[in-house]
């Protein structure tokens, strides 16, 4: 368990987290696509078999399956609750990831 100031510390950095912009756009679009829990679910599924196919170790067909995923999901996309919430999470994750970047290069951790 971290000591008790690594904790307070962490804890007032998420709250500068929750107040940027980039946060508040993802958790308003995130609040709005989950008023229609069905479209919810299919951006959920969507979500996840992008993960699989984006974690997969290369393989010959893997272009083959990303382009078939692609025509699979463009009309699906085209949903602007759906591309809007998918650009929302994916500028957030790339704020995280710049956080976890820049953190990681403060401390000397390789």
């Amino acid at each position: 368990m971290p000591d008790i100031q690594i904790q307070e510390a962490t804890k007032k950095f998420a709250a500068y987290i929750q107040q940027s912009d980039t946060y508040k756009e993802y958790y308003y679009q995130r609040e709005k696509i989950k008023r229609q829990p069905e479209l919810y679910e299919k951006v959920n599924e969507f979500r996840q078999r992008n993960f699989d196919l984006q974690n997969e170790t290369a393989s010959e067909d893997l272009f083959d399956r990303m382009e078939a995923f692609e025509s699979e999901y463009a009309k699906f996309r085209e949903n602007p609750l759906v591309e809007d919430f998918l650009r929302a999470e994916l500028s957030f994750c790339r704020m995280m990831q710049d956080i976890n970047t820049l953190l990681t290069s403060e401390i000397d951790f390789e």
